[in-house]
C-alpha cells in the first residue's frame, strides 16, 4: 500500500511539470499538438521503419501538409454552413 502511494506521488509531479511546460511553450511560440500513434494492425513487420518516422523530417513535412489540407477543408465546410 505504501509502495502504491509513493509511486503515485512520483508520477504526479512529472505530469504537472509536463503540463506546465506545454502551457509555457504554447504561450511563447506557435501552438502545437502531440500525438501518440501506434503501429497499425497488420504492419507488425514494419516496426523499425515505423519507429524511424519519429525523426524523419520528410515525414514531418508530409504530416504538416496533411494538417494544412485538413484545416483548409474544415474552414471551407464551415463557410458553407
Amino acid at each position: 500500500m505504501v509502495k502504491k502511494w509513493i509511486e503515485s506521488r512520483e508520477v504526479k509531479p512529472e505530469s504537472e511539470y509536463e503540463e506546465a511546460k506545454r502551457k509555457f511553450e504554447m504561450a511563447m511560440g506557435c501552438p502545437f499538438i502531440t500525438l501518440q500513434l501506434e503501429l497499425p494492425l497488420g504492419f507488425e513487420g514494419f516496426n523499425n521503419e515505423f519507429l524511424k518516422l519519429e525523426k524523419d523530417q520528410q515525414f514531418h513535412e508530409e504530416v504538416k501538409d496533411l494538417i494544412k489540407k485538413r484545416l483548409l477543408l474544415d474552414s471551407r465546410r464551415k463557410k458553407r454552413l
